[in-house]
């Protein structure tokens, strides 16, 4: 064989070794397509319904009138930003239990889940205290002083499901660390079962109870939150995720592995936090603008986050998975999945973007019954829709960060973007400081937003492909 027929023989031999590379990477993309579905879809559901409980309250309570639907709106604006970042603390759970599942440590886990729950103990208590003294807090921010007396009680009341909701979330956690998400579906799914029946009940009245309005939220809520916790418990004590030992005996506070979990876990919370209360602050802020204001802007926040949930179960998903292909040492698996989350939240965005913007009004309308609140409400959707694509990406990056064990780097960037950009831009162009026609007031806050989240996107979905390809970071943040 001379020269040439050698050198066409190499060719034809590399051109098949490279189709046989490409095949074998669209398979392993297809399992990881299969792997992350069969996490995420539980996920998904539970998280779209538990965000159903919201938008019952949303919508049931609108029914009643503006005042109590801003009520609602600036209680659960104060609530959810501190158990974001309870929740958040203790989610250091989730990447701790799945390297060590991927590692074959299962029996470890539970001493870790112990611990969590003595964090989510003691934080749970000062949030507890804070929920039953807000008022000033609401005169202070001069918010429309009709809806003060509907939030101040609906955080009383919800503030009975604080404790239990904390320690649903560190069993959850621990069931997902395991890489089992199916009872957090089925319990998400009871919840809102129960929930339409309890809001009838608590809001309009019956059976001997006074009608409450918007207050009545927040009671159906606590005793939902409770019984969230008593059925995680007895599914954890007669499932398989009895290996880990979680209820095997009980433990003192272990100072070493607490704060271990607050290093890896207040990072994660701050980062939820900062998030959240961004959205929280400008609710509040818009409380200024008058009850139908902040109606219109809980309906558009409500809808954008019922079509997040989508993608935050698919960032906590990729967690799972970023976590057990680093505990299994398999970095490129672990990459790999990242990447098909953020381009599976990327499709999602635009599916979302296209219906909410098709059926704007006719969504408003679910909501609320007068013209004003409609019209603006259905406004905002159109910044809904755009900002689906920058939100849906960051949060997925997150998750697969949180894979890592990467959590202090979002935790910057969370604050610089919705903080340094986010907050003063919405207040500048909503306040009228910057003139932007035609975009002030709550227009002006939805543009800060956007800005924000689209800030965030960027920078951290550029550092999960920067870190996804350095294996001795990788190994630095897994022995944290």
């Amino acid at each position: 064989m001379d020269a040439q027929q050698r050198g066409s023989a190499e060719s034809a031999e590399s051109a098949e070794r490279g189709k046989s590379a490409e095949s074998a990477e669209r398979k392993e993309i297809r399992r990881e397509l299969s792997t992350l579905g069969r996490l995420a879809a539980p996920m998904i559901l539970a998280q779209v319904t538990q965000m159903g409980m919201g938008v019952a309250d949303t919508i049931m309570a609108g029914q009643v009138g503006a005042v109590d639907l801003a009520g609602v709106a600036l209680g659960g604006n104060l609530y959810w930003p501190f158990i974001l970042l309870l929740s958040g603390v203790i989610m250091s759970l989730t990447p701790s239990v799945s390297q060590l599942h991927g590692a074959g440590r299962e029996k470890e886990a539970g001493e870790v889940a112990r611990q969590a729950m003595w964090i989510a103990g003691a934080g749970g208590l000062l949030l507890i205290v804070f929920l039953n003294n807000v008022e000033p807090v609401y005169r202070f921010l001069e918010v429309d002083a009709r809806a003060i007396p509907v939030a101040t009680g609906y955080l009383q009341a919800l503030s009975l499901g604080v404790l239990p909701v904390l320690g649903y979330f560190s069993l959850r956690y621990l069931c997902e660390g395991m890489s089992w998400t199916v009872p957090a579906m089925w319990i998400a799914a009871g919840s809102l079962a129960l929930k339409i029946p309890l809001n009838l009940l608590f809001i309009y009245g019956g059976f001997g109870i006074e009608p409450m309005g918007g207050i009545g939220c927040g009671w159906s809520s606590a005793i939902i939150l409770n019984a969230q916790f008593l059925v995680m418990a007895f599914v954890v004590s007669r499932s398989r995720i009895r290996v880990t030992g979680v209820f095997a005996r009980f433990s003192r506070p272990d100072g070493r592995e607490i704060g271990r979990l607050i290093r890896l876990g207040l990072p994660i919370g701050i980062t939820n936090f900062m998030e959240i209360s961004l959205f929280s602050v400008i609710t509040l802020l818009i409380g200024r603008l008058g009850a139908e204001s902040v109606a219109a802007h809980m309906i558009a926040s409500n809808v954008g986050g019922m079509t997040f949930m989508v993608p935050l179960a698919l960032g906590m998903a990729v967690s799972i998975r970023v976590g057990f292909n680093v505990g299994a040492g398999d970095l490129t698996a672990a990459r790999r999945a990242g990447w098909v989350a953020i381009w599976l939240s990327l499709l999602f965005a635009l599916v979302a973007a296209v219906v909410v913007y098709s059926l704007r009004f006719q969504i408003a309308g679910l909501y609320s019954s007068e013209r004003m609140v409609i019209t603006v409400a259905a406004d905002l959707l159109v910044f809904v829709a755009l900002y689906q694509f920058f939100d849906d990406a960051q949060v997925t990056a997150v998750g697969a960060l949180r894979g890592f064990k990467d959590t202090r780097a979002t935790m910057w960037v969370a604050m610089l973007s919705y903080w340094v950009v986010g907050l003063p831009v919405g207040v500048a162009i909503g306040f009228g400081w910057i003139d932007v026609p035609g975009f002030e007031g709550v227009r002006g806050f939805w543009i800060g937003l956007i800005t924000g989240l689209g800030v965030a996107a960027v920078v951290l979905t550029a550092r999960f492909r920067w870190l996804s390809v350095r294996p001795d970071r990788v190994q630095r943040f897994a022995a944290r």
